[in-house]
């Protein structure tokens, strides 16, 4: 029986490769994009394919192109929201500040109250306006505001220095570490042959003044619809602080503008619609503010918290959607693309324009946004994402730096006449000092030295972060607060008490530099510090302390450090 089973022959069944395969798979496609459908589609039906894929990524990238210019236009938003929060928290100390003419008469006092004026009111306009107000009222000398505007450079750098701290290291303090290097060389020469002031003086003479018209600004028309619908200040009210002819009112606008009545009968508003000729005011038609906070109860403090807070808010998840979009945008090829021109040096032998170019480039940009915060801010996240190397930062951040001082400049044209020498004076001076920091710290390669210091403080923030925090009040506050008050004692407390210190912080940035060019410069016991308590030559013991009270810090810590190996390597050293 089974010999004759073996020997019969039994038809097998034909199978096709529709038998062979699932129809469920078949069903969602997956053989198809995965080149497995065993029967093979013509190429009409393969050109459908890719065309649509292909239109699938083209609405994609333009998606999130349309939400990065969205994201950027709410981020410059909320740096306009934060500079008011900022202006109704420290508006009338600022204005007080600048009341105490004695004070004032001292240059390194000036350079801290400019410092303090700019950090509370976040306006370097409104801090020169200040500046200018009181010139031209001779409550202040030209040689006296000429330390103020140094400290106003100074103090608008705190901007880029909160954007940054969103970003995994602050290695884009070039503005800050500029700022205050300039200083330091500035200050004193200016006080022992007060170039600036005589240098704006020679430029004033030499041109031919009268008032013109005010520069469009091209960025407060696209946010002010916004801003505006959130709430409004009078920005006379500091400078009325300041010379003391304001009102003991409130900062928040409630009036935005009157009535007026032209010669034909009509109506209209003297806010800006009516013509400037041929129009008389209505008496008693005032026309009310449509923001928030019009007859609010709440105080000037109480919403600048509120706008504080909620600018923060809108300002880190802003910036947060913005590095997230441009990482996938700028990806593979475009990436590369990208950051080939924009990194680009031009041939041997003219490589050294290539920096001069992005100064250049960097003014304009500046100019043409009519802000350098709103500049700086857009250029952080380049660099966090890789686009922008740090070598090339650095100059636009320099041009970013003259763009500023040609606002202030045009803004000084269209003053009025009986203040327009004072204005243009006090931009001039504003504008020498960036072009001599540029001369200072750029022209020659060996003398660049914000871009290694903004390495190594990038690298140090990168490992602690709470460096960044301490650095901001340390800078912008606690030390010009503390300069501000010995000033307040008078010249010769401040030279007795900061003398000394500024001596011992010089002797040990020496040190510091021969320990690691010349040891054998130094005598043994001063070749370290490790005969120092631990706590006073390394940050260790102080990131414990933060650890303790933030115990989340050494999660994330670890966590950076595993993902940064050359980071740990370097704090091992």
């Amino acid at each position: 029986m089974l010999n004759s089973l073996a020997g019969a022959q039994f038809p097998l069944p034909t199978l096709s490769t529709d038998d062979l395969v699932d129809p469920s798979l078949r069903s969602t496609g997956l053989l198809e994009e995965g080149g497995l459908d065993p029967q093979p589609k013509d190429t009409g039906q393969r050109k459908e394919l890719s065309m649509a894929s292909r239109l699938r990524q083209v609405i994609t990238i333009f998606l999130k192109a349309c939400g990065l210019l969205g994201s950027l236009y709410f981020f410059i938003c909320a740096l306009d929201i934060l500079s008011s929060a900022f202006q109704l928290l420290g508006s009338k100390m600022a204005g007080d500040i600048f009341k105490d003419n004695k004070v004032l008469s001292n240059p390194v006092a000036g350079l801290v109250i400019g410092v303090l004026v700019t950090v509370l009111v976040q306006s370097s306009s409104t801090s020169s306006s200040i500046v200018v107000s009181m010139v031209a009222s001779k409550l202040l000398t030209v040689k006296a505001s000429v330390p103020i505007t140094m400290g106003v450079n100074v103090g608008t750098s705190i901007t880029s220095t909160l954007v940054s701290m969103a970003q995994s290291g602050d290695r884009d303090e070039f503005r800050s570490i500029f700022n205050w290097l300039t200083v330091l060389v500035l200050l004193p020469l200016e006080s022992a042959t007060a170039a600036l002031e005589r240098l704006s003086e020679l430029a004033l003479h030499a041109a031919s003044l009268q008032p013109g018209q005010q520069a469009p600004d091209i960025l407060k028309a696209l946010t002010q619809p916004l801003t505006h619908l959130i709430v409004q200040l009078d920005s006379s009210a500091i400078t009325g602080s300041a010379t003391g002819s304001a009102t003991n009112g409130s900062l928040i606008k409630q009036w935005c503008g009157i009535r007026a009545e032209t010669e034909d009968g009509e109506e209209c508003e003297v806010s800006g619609h009516c013509p400037e000729r041929n129009s008389t005011t209505l008496p008693g038609d005032k026309l009310p503010c449509h923001h928030l906070f019009v007859n609010s109860a709440l105080t000037d403090v109480a919403v600048g918290c509120i706008l504080l807070a909620g600018s923060l808010l809108v300002l880190c998840a802003c910036l947060v959607i913005i590095v997230k979009l441009l990482n996938s945008l700028l990806r593979g090829r475009i990436a590369q693309a990208v950051r080939t021109v924009i990194n680009a040096d031009f041939p041997f032998p003219f490589g050294w324009l290539s920096g001069y170019l992005a100064i250049l480039v960097g003014a304009g940009l500046t100019f043409l946004l009519q802000s350098s915060s709103v500049f700086t801010a857009a250029i952080v996240p380049l660099m966090g994402v890789g686009v922008i190397t740090l070598d090339r930062a650095y100059p636009l951040f320099l041009g970013s730096n003259i763009g500023t001082t040609t606002t202030a400049l045009l803004a000084a044209l269209a003053s009025p006449a009986d203040m327009l020498l004072f204005a243009v004076q006090v931009a001039l001076i504003h504008f020498f000092f960036n072009l001599a920091g540029i001369l200072l710290w750029y022209t020659v390669p060996v003398l660049r030295l914000p871009i290694p210091l903004a390495k190594h403080f990038g690298d140090l923030t990168a490992h602690y972060r709470w460096v960044a925090i301490a650095y901001l009040l340390l800078a912008f506050l606690l030390l010009p607060l503390a300069v501000f008050g010995l000033s307040l004692a008078g010249s010769a407390v401040l030279a007795g008490v900061g003398g000394p210190l500024v001596g011992l912080v010089l002797l040990i940035i020496l040190v510091n530099v021969l320990q690691r060019r010349r040891p054998s410069w130094l005598p043994p016991c001063l070749r370290s510090w490790d005969w120092l308590p631990l706590w006073l030559h390394s940050l260790e013991p102080w990131d414990g302390l933060v650890t303790r009270c933030c115990p989340q810090k050494a999660a994330v810590k670890e966590a950076h450090c595993f993902e940064n190996p050359e980071v740990l390597a370097s704090q091992q050293l």
